[in-house]
């Protein structure tokens, strides 16, 4: 299984929002996409998942362009969260997750695999406690938990998450990030945006780092969550030290001029 962008480009009238991005990505890897506000992060991420077709340059799925794959092999290979997630209908929780389950189905409708499925992807976002739940009675942070596990319900090939983080609380935080890397460790390549460089020192096998459109730097967060590139990507100066355990972290000092 392989994903990869070849010398991506997208422009929107005058403002070029992704230029000439290469990056071959790794199943059973995560890679985390950070970069300041308008660095192209959620453009790469909508071009990856279909939703955005670039101007230049491809995206290639097993080396195949993405337009060769059928609409339905591509939504069981490739499951996309996106950074703002809607439901329009108020359904109980495991409804929800099991619409993830939709591109699976045959002609018989549900089946034991569905529902284990299912079942796994709650228990890995915490969310079996209120199944029977309407969506619209859930805090925005249990929401963000239930769309995730829909998505992990699914089992895709490749996890696309935009954000998944950002209505968590520093637990489920943790629990979100030990999610997407069982999803990885079981085969899968994921790749997320996050904006928090200790979260993709924690969660990451690959770092992607963007800023204006274009790649400042991609590699394992040791080579690249440095002091050095950081500067070149956010304009800040980091203190980068390493916790009990041998974990990196980083603290942002100061803005630089």
């Amino acid at each position: 299984m392989s994903l990869s962008v070849e010398t991506l480009a997208v422009t929107i009238g005058d403002k070029r929002l992704l230029n000439e991005v290469s990056v071959a990505f790794a199943s059973g890897h995560v890679t985390a996409i950070l970069g300041p506000n308008g660095a192209g992060k959620s453009t790469l991420m909508a071009c990856l998942a279909g939703l955005m077709q670039p101007t230049g340059g491809r995206v290639l799925l097993d080396d195949r362009p993405r337009g060769d794959f059928e609409r339905r092999d591509l939504a069981r290979r490739v499951g996309y969260l996106p950074q703002e997630a809607d439901v329009h209908w108020n359904v109980d929780v495991a409804t929800l997750v099991g619409l993830g389950r939709f591109p699976h189905r045959g002609r018989w409708g549900e089946t034991p695999e569905d529902r284990d499925a299912v079942t796994r992807a709650m228990a890995a976002t915490d969310v079996g406690g209120f199944a029977k739940r309407g969506v619209s009675t859930l805090s925005g942070g249990e929401r963000a938990r239930v769309l995730l596990a829909r998505v992990l319900a699914g089992e895709p090939d490749w996890l696309l998450a935009d954000e998944p983080l950002a209505n968590l609380d520093p637990a489920h935080q943790l629990d979100g990030l030990d999610a997407l890397r069982r999803v990885a460790a079981a085969g899968a390549g994921v790749i997320v945006v996050l904006h928090d460089l200790n979260h993709a020192a924690r969660v990451a096998d690959d770092v992607l780092l963007l800023r204006d459109g274009r790649v400042v730097a991609f590699g394992p967060p040791d080579q690249v969550l440095t002091r050095d590139l950081v500067a070149a990507t956010y304009g800040v100066d980091t203190h980068v030290g390493v916790a009990p355990g041998g974990r990196r972290f980083l603290i942002p000092t100061e803005r630089l001029a």
